[in-house]
């Protein structure tokens, strides 16, 4: 499994919810943010910011950025008070305790998102076969991380890219994080990407899948052979782009996400839970027990509330999400790819809920 930081833990970090991934938006409910500097002073002026970009031109080159893309971006660029405004609303510490899951379910795996999801399932269809032959993902996982997004390319985000991701950086509050981001956009117009397509949440996530620049240039994929990386108008590209990044988290074929469960009420939690303590997004992970093959959970009495089972040699952890004798979900690797690219318990139980209602 890839230990690189995900998509929107990434964003985490960068907007403030947990590690920089694909995005950069409000924190998940049970996201892991980080505490947030005290907020800075007053944004110097305008001019201040205009010589910061400039300043930034030795960097941009020396990275392989072309002079006439640099020269060019440079003077479309402006400071956007707004951009700030938002990424200081971001939570610094989290509640004292997750709130429950079964109300982030029913907004998030509703019957207009899963009647959606179906319609692009079918329309894609063809394509998704494809990318799940070439990547062991399925169709449907691909599909529901897309409805979680942008809602299968309803709302993407109408932040200019570069001067967010330049006034992010200038800032300061992590200036090296969207510094590169900055410079990764430029290299993505180098790389044929229209200047007039960079756009996205404030905090620099973009297309269909919400990818930051960075993740775009490391990880997008030409979906349906035209040469192209559109991750923006392309849902091929966009499917393949996801598909390519849960492969990168280290997805294995063949192996479903979870399974919901029935705990009995005798269980002892004691005995299975983690003693392990994560470096990455550590209050979402310290939910989960320790692993166990799928047949020691049936050994334990856990009875089948909804889906198949993984096979029986399969490692999985269980998460009790609303609490003893509610619904609980056996996981296993799978879902850590999940994980990587949001982490956030409550979505990437979400993605596996909606891709099993898409195809049911």
């Amino acid at each position: 499994m890839s230990f690189l930081p995900g998509i929107r833990s990434l964003l985490l970090v960068a907007a403030c919810c947990g590690s920089i991934a694909a995005h950069a938006q409000v924190q998940e409910e049970d996201a892991d943010p980080e505490p947030l500097p005290p907020a800075a002073a007053a944004p110097p002026e305008e001019a201040g910011f205009s010589a910061f970009v400039v300043g930034l031109r030795q960097r941009a080159l020396a990275e392989g950025v072309t002079a006439a893309t640099f020269d060019a971006v440079i003077p479309t660029l402006s400071y956007d008070p707004r951009v700030v405004t938002l990424d200081r609303r971001q939570p610094g510490t989290p509640s004292a305790a997750p709130p429950a899951f079964a109300p982030y379910r029913a907004r998030h795996v509703d019957a207009a998102r899963i009647g959606r999801g179906q319609r692009a399932w079918l329309n894609a269809r063809p394509s998704l076969a494809r990318i799940e032959t070439e990547t062991g993902v399925p169709e449907a996982i691909m599909v529901a991380i897309w409805g979680h997004e942008t809602d299968y390319g309803g709302y993407t985000g109408n932040f200019d890219l570069p001067r967010s991701l330049a006034t992010l950086a200038f800032e300061g509050r992590r200036r090296e994080l969207f510094t590169t981001e900055f410079i990764d956009t430029l290299k993505m117009i180098d790389r044929g990407v229209r200047r007039d397509q960079l756009k996205g949440s404030w905090a620099g996530a973009t297309g269909y899948p919400q990818f930051l620049p960075s993740v775009y240039l490391r990880l997008a994929r030409d979906g349906n052979g035209d040469g192209k990386v559109d991750i923006w108008n392309n849902a091929d590209d966009a499917l393949a782009s996801i598909g390519n990044y849960l492969v990168n988290a280290g997805w294995k074929p063949d192996v479903r996400w979870g399974t919901a469960v029935m705990v009995p009420p005798d269980f002892d939690r004691g005995a299975v839970a983690t003693r392990l303590v994560s470096p990455r997004c550590p209050r979402v992970f310290a939910r989960h027990s320790r692993w166990l093959t799928v047949a020691e959970w049936k050994a334990k009495g856990l009875t089948q509330a909804g889906g198949p089972w993984p096979a029986d040699e399969e490692m999985a952890t269980l998460i009790e999400p609303d609490g003893p004798g509610q619904t609980a979900y056996l996981l296993t690797t799978n879902y850590r790819a999940i994980l990587d690219y949001n982490c956030s318990n409550y979505y990437a139980l979400s993605v596996g809920l909606l891709a099993d209602a898409v195809v049911n």
